[in-house]
């Protein structure tokens, strides 16, 4: 799995206190039935946490810091259980074996009468990551059976979307199984939900589509008669996944008129300088390459003044097989096994405007074994083992079908039966994209082991522990094997003249050894210790140390670039051996320097200032690796020269392109694209928050929270020796064309958050939430979509998607590399992630609960309108950063998508009818300069979604239930624009890009018993 540095510093920015937290999860069971309805309170340091088992007599704590806990179950007609649980990563589960009262204790406790007036006891704080709950009523004056009903509880069924039935074990009117599970199924049709959204505003005929998952679980004691009387409790759960999904694509293709070589501007003819006559190519300047090429391009179906000209409707389909399992052991009093095993399988088709239809299947397994053991009631030690498995295979339309490229006389390209097909097509106008998908085949696998050792001593709970997980990445398959060329109208004044007549501005290509065997070993060693101050003061404090080693290919087929001093000469070198020609330097097997300096001190409170009083502050600080970086990087260095084909040119007097030949680069061009910092280092943020959190009346809470992060070695990504066009080379002898990756970035955040919160009361419960923030950086690839990448496979990196969506197109690239290669900090600006505004509200309503709900609603008024729960979630926010480019390759180069345009001053979202950016906003830059118009200065379109679902649980006896949901996405059908254009000298630019999904409805049936 690729992991990105702007996904790291989100989930960095996201964790919240204390710092040191774990999900604690068990299951109650009686002679091996699950319990259901039991109470689960978990207190330590004077802070008491409250929740109830669900049919499968499972219960989960989502959140508790790391530490002893005190653990006490109840349950009304057994005896009280309670034990101190040490909760840690990867602990195992809790198993909790109830016993029976005698039949005289069970008869005295429900004969209790409930006293109205009595006070409820209230824990003395909250977690605020745990689910909300009161502590149980007393027992009610029932009978033994409707004594095991739990209320009060926000977690019990009339809280939940689908109730829980209140029936457990033997105490069922209909038998007595030991088992619990259920049977569903999830569809959708297309004639529920809401015809997809069209761009160009053309009525395009709706799509007929299913989306069907069928749902199966199973769960209980695993026990065959003399074999294996008291096996392990085991749960299966399997979903059977096949969909089809419509979508509506628009793009601009060439007209007759284009095709046939008529244009209606001026157009140059670049042999003498002047515009053909009739500004028209004739026949015979037509390029054999571009006119096959041609063909695989659909005609117009429709005629528009604006930025499209075609639509078609497309429909992708998609089929998953995945199997969960867990069981849960105990071996006597001190020691238990916990495993799990995951089984995954997807195939997948996805077509093009084209008519290409790529297909991919993937094939995953993940499987853990847990061991713990109890020395005595202060010291727990747990053991670990996680090995995963994962294959992924695309296979594009062309493989072993066409060789399009050679049937077309371009030759240079990788012509293997697996990489036939056309080479990419990137126009600056915004005539889509010729593309299509890369062959590859993927296996990843990874191995790990850890250790958790936790010891309680007075008011100190020391956890220690590590992790080592060795990890494999073997791919076969190729970088850019088919080429990219990009036509800008360098030739013409117009990209598609220049297509025509077989001249295009850049052209990559990128192949040669297609299998790559990356191997990586990452390691991670930590202490904390939880110290309860007083009732109300607890310290967490701990520190953390990660190594990521650089990723090294088995058999030392990576290659960097050997730097002379000030970029004035390059020389590859190989991992198989690793001497600088030039420096002498000699370089490890991963051709980076490890860094081991990845010390993380963390430390986090919890205090309640005053008595008696709800106010909680909460703070916390702590540091965070990045050990994640080195795997696009090892896939970058892998695929160069001289163990590769690899280049990125621009069309120039001296090395004249062409459709036919621009693959045959001369010998003098620089053919290794991707150089590496020797001493790059793996990048880490300061992360610091501090919130307070205070109880209102009516049962709301309020959250104010502060949270910063501040970001050291981010990737930078320079050109080095280019300069604007039209300006004079500073050293015409040093080397250009490669592309060279550092770790000299910085980034910041800083947001603030309100939350209130209402408790579930009167069968209303909800969240509303405030996030006010800003993000800058001037990183290469943080925040965008993307990691680095080389020149040669920029415009390749989008593989079957057109120009509406192709990152190119829409400024959104995650590739940004400097403009200016001597001021990397110049790019200094808002992060591709930062989102302004953002405000969220979520509720549910639950029917039948309190006297103004209908709770004493009886006779089938009662049973029409009681336990149906409707819940709702609206999310809106500001629009995302976007950068305007100015479609050119960079002056010694092939690299397209870095050049900006100069900003003219004109208001930029005044823009014309039919648009949202103003075109005359942008410019190009002027010779000899480049372009002052800024990364990130575009505001993207604002967001808003509404998700709604509605649910009710029919009991149909005392052992089945009938589940019913409803699921709506983007409830309202209101239409988003997900992107603009921002393509300066695209016909498209201000317009928008893509849309997200229209309204969709999804209904599940499952019973369970």
């Amino acid at each position: 799995m690729t992991h990105r540095p702007q996904l790291y510093l989100l989930v960095a920015w996201l964790t919240a206190l204390p710092l040191f937290a774990t999900e604690h999860h068990g299951r109650v069971t009686f002679n091996g039935v699950p319990v259901p309805g039991a109470t689960v309170t978990a207190s330590r340091g004077g802070r008491q946490v409250v929740t109830t088992t669900g049919s499968d007599g499972l219960y989960s704590f989502t959140c508790l810091e790391d530490g002893l806990w005190s653990m006490d179950l109840k349950m009304p007609g057994f005896a009280e259980a309670k034990q101190n649980i040490g909760i840690a990563p990867g602990a195992s589960a809790m198993e909790w074996q109830l016993k029976i009262l005698p039949l005289d204790q069970i008869k005295a406790s429900a004969a209790v009468p409930l006293e109205a007036d009595a006070p409820r006891p209230q824990p003395k704080a909250r977690d605020e990551n745990a689910p909300e709950t009161k502590l149980p009523e007393e027992d009610l004056a029932r009978s033994a059976a409707d004594g095991l009903l739990i209320n009060g509880s926000v977690n019990n069924g009339a809280a939940s979307p689908f109730s829980q039935a209140m029936a457990f074990g033997n105490n069922r009117s209909a038998g007595k199984s030991l088992y619990n599970g259920g049977i569903g199924i999830t569809f959708d049709n297309s004639a529920l939900d809401a015809r997809p959204f069209s761009l160009t505003g053309q009525n395009t005929p709706k799509t007929s589509y299913n989306r069907m998952t069928g749902l199966l679980s199973l769960g209980g004691p695993l026990r065959i008669p003399h074999l294996l009387p008291s096996g392990p409790n085991l749960f299966l759960n399997y979903q059977w996944t096949r969909n089809r999904n419509a979508s509506v694509q628009s793009a601009l293709v060439p007209g007759s008129a284009a095709r046939s070589g008529m244009f209606p501007g001026a157009v140059i003819d670049p042999d003498i300088g002047v515009p053909f006559p009739g500004n028209r190519i004739p026949a015979g300047r037509i390029s054999p390459q571009a006119q096959a090429l041609l063909n695989l391009y659909p005609l117009p179906n429709f005629i528009s003044g604006g930025g499209y000209n075609y639509q078609a409707p497309l429909v992708n389909s998609t089929h998953q097989d995945a199997l969960q399992s867990r069981f849960t052991k105990n071996l006597g009093r001190r020691d238990g096994i916990y495993g799990r095993f995951a089984f995954e399988s997807f195939r997948s088709g996805t077509p093009s405007i084209f008519s290409f239809l790529d297909n991919g299947n993937m094939l995953g397994l993940d499987a853990g074994l847990n061991w713990s053991h109890r020395f005595n009631a202060h010291l727990f030690l747990n053991l670990g083992y996680q090995f995963s498995r994962l294959t992924s295979r695309t296979i594009p339309y062309f493989e072993n079908r066409a060789n399009i490229s050679g049937l077309a006389g371009i030759s240079g390209n990788h012509q293997d039966p697996v990489d036939w097909g056309p080479p990419a097509l990137v126009f600056s106008s915004g005539i889509a994209e010729l593309s299509d998908a890369q062959s590859s085949l993927q296996r990843n696998q990874t191995g790990a082991v850890s250790y958790s050792l936790l010891w309680n001593r007075g008011r100190h709970n020391f956890r220690f522990g590590g992790d080592f997980r060795r990890e494999q990445f073997n791919a076969l398959s190729q970088q850019n094997a088919r080429g990219t060329f990009t036509f800008t109208g360098a030739e013409t004044g117009t990209d598609f003249a220049d297509y025509l007549l077989g001249v295009p501005s850049a052209a990559a290509v990128a192949f040669g050894n297609a299998d790559k065997y990356f191997r990586e070993s990452v390691h991670d060693a930590y202490f904390a210790d939880d110290w309860r101050i007083s009732p109300e003061l607890t310290l967490n404090a701990g520190v953390r140390w990660e190594y990521g080693a650089p990723i090294t290919e088995l058999y030392g087929r990576l290659v960097n670039l050997d730097i002379a001093p000030g970029f004035s000469a390059i020389a590859p070198v190989v991992a198989a051996d690793p001497s600088g020609a030039l420096t002498g330097h000699r370089y490890p097997a991963s051709l980076v320097e490890p860094d081991k300096s990845g010390f993380e001190p963390r430390v986090g409170l919890a205090w309640r200032p005053l008595s008696g009083s709800s106010l909680v502050v909460r703070a916390g600080y702590g540091v965070y690796y990045d050990t994640s970086v080195y795997q696009t990087i090892a896939a970058q260095m892998a695929q160069q020269p001289p163990l590769s084909k690899s280049f990125s040119i621009q069309n120039t007097a001296a090395y004249p392109l062409t459709l036919a030949t621009g693959f045959n680069a001369p010998a003098s061009v620089t053919s290794a694209t991707f150089a590496l910092d020797p001493n790059f280092r793996a990048g880490y943020v300061h992360n610091w928050q501090l919130s307070l959190q205070r109880d209102l009346p009516a049962s709301l809470q309020m959250t104010a929270a502060y949270l910063g992060i501040h970001g050291n070695r981010a990737m930078q990504e320079i050109l080095p020796n280019t300069f604007p066009a039209g300006a004079e080379s500073p050293c015409p002898a040093c080397p250009t064309g490669f592309a060279y990756l550092m770790s000299n970035g910085a980034s910041t955040r800083e947001a603030g958050r309100i939350q209130l919160r209402r408790r579930l009361n009167g069968g209303f419960t909800g969240t509303l939430e405030y996030t006010f923030s800003k993000s800058i950086d001037d990183a290469a690839a943080l925040g965008g979509q993307g990691s680095a990448a080389t020149p040669a496979n920029l415009a390749a990196n989008n593989p079957a998607q057109d120009s509406a969506s192709s990152a190119a197109a829409t400024g959104r690239q995650g590739l940004q590399i400097a403009q200016n290669w001597l001021r990397p900090g110049a790019e200094r600006s808002l992060s591709n992630f930062d989102q302004r505004h953002v405000v969220s509200l979520q509720f549910q309503y639950s029917t039948g609960m309190g006297t103004r709900g209908g709770m004493l609603l009886s006779g089938w008024k009662g049973a029409l309108w009681k336990e149906w729960s409707f819940a709702s979630q609206i999310s809106a926010g500001s629009g995302l950063p976007e950068t305007p480019i100015y479609l050119a390759p960079v002056e010694g180069t092939g690299v397209t998508g870095t050049i900006r345009p100069n900003y003219t001053g004109a208001p930029l979202y005044e823009h014309p009818a039919g648009r949202y950016l103003n075109p005359a906003a942008y410019a190009p830059a002027p010779p000899g300069y480049w372009g002052n118009a800024g990364r990130n200065t575009i505001t993207g379109p604002a967001t808003l979604t509404l998700d709604a679902s509605l649910g009710r649980t029919f009991r149909l006896n005392d052992r089945f239930n009938l589940d019913l949901r409803f699921d709506s996405s983007n409830a309202l059908n209101h239409v988003t624009f997900t992107t603009w254009n921002t393509v300066v000298n695209s016909t498209q630019f201000g317009l928008p890009a893509a849309a997200n999904a229209m309204r969709s409805v999804q209904t599940t049936v499952r019973l369970r018993f």
